[in-house]
């Protein structure tokens, strides 16, 4: 596919704890007549997505391999605990990695921290899901520490969850493959990015290729304009160099007769009586 190829949609991948409602929004506002398809992926599926050529892009969590992968960092997560209500954690704003050291902490196959050593006393086995180990911390079987977005996502009424300070931290990216960075690839990166629509980079095709200048007729009017402006000036100074012209002319005007009435004739000496 080629950058100046219009596919019927867009399909943008995502991964669980990720929520790209505001993204999708701006999309449907500024191209309209492009429909953005979401597709739900594993963490652990989501490089093989885009690779595949299943998806256009995607919200993925980092490393990501950029062998053949482009991807744009977007944030960083908080790290939480996720404990039953009455655990005395839940009484805390935050914990650290040894305050669990006594816990079960339980460590499933699609954790996607990056633990050099999990924390707390493992489990005899680690549940298939995330989703299976929130199942677990609620029957009290121990505690789940993940990316606050997958907190939220798995949240039920009888748990909570608490920041913890010195843990690892999830990222989460926008990722395409580098030999596919269509027009609506770029299209998608400016919205993520926060450009405008007038950005020359974030708007769509059509209104991209719009000249930025002015119309002819407006580029004349212009002109015709800024030529008669000399022309007024000069008549202005024409005639402001007139009337000082006259008023220095005591011959000339009222100026004239208002020298007359001041010098009027010379003072001669009074004559002295025959």
């Amino acid at each position: 596919m080629t950058g100046s190829e219009t596919p019927s949609s867009f399909r943008l991948a995502y991964v669980p704890g990720v929520m790209p409602t505001k993204w999708v929004r701006i999309w449907n506002e500024r191209l309209p007549g492009i429909p953005l398809t979401l597709m739900g992926v594993s963490a652990a599926d989501a490089f093989d997505v885009l690779r595949g050529g299943d998806a256009d892009a995607g919200f993925v969590r980092l490393p990501v391999d950029r062998t053949d992968l482009s991807a744009i960092p977007l944030y960083t997560e908080t790290t939480v605990v996720v404990v039953p209500k009455d655990h005395p954690a839940a009484a805390v704003d935050e914990v650290s990695v040894a305050d669990l050291a006594d816990d079960l902490v339980l460590h499933p196959l699609d954790d996607t921290l990056d633990w050099e050593r999990p924390p707390g006393q493992p489990a005899n086995e680690r549940p298939a899901t995330t989703a299976d180990a929130v199942e677990l911390v609620a029957a009290g079987v121990g505690l789940l520490v993940v990316p606050q977005s997958l907190a939220r996502l798995h949240h039920r009424r009888d748990l909570t969850y608490v920041a913890v300070s010195d843990a690892p931290q999830s990222r989460v990216a926008l990722s395409w493959p580098q030999d596919e960075t269509t027009d609506l690839v770029e299209q998608f990166i400016g919205i993520v990015r926060g450009r405008t629509v007038n950005s020359t980079r974030g708007r769509p095709p059509a209104q991209a290729a719009e000249p930025k200048g002015k119309s002819p007729d407006a580029r004349g009017g212009g002109r015709k304009a800024a030529a008669g402006k000399p022309a007024g000036k000069s008549a202005a100074r024409s005639g402001k160099a007139a009337g000082k012209s006259a008023g220095r002319n005591p011959r000339s005007g009222s100026g004239g007769s208002s020298g007359g009435s001041k010098g009027g004739g010379k003072r001669g000496r009074p004559r002295r009586p025959s």
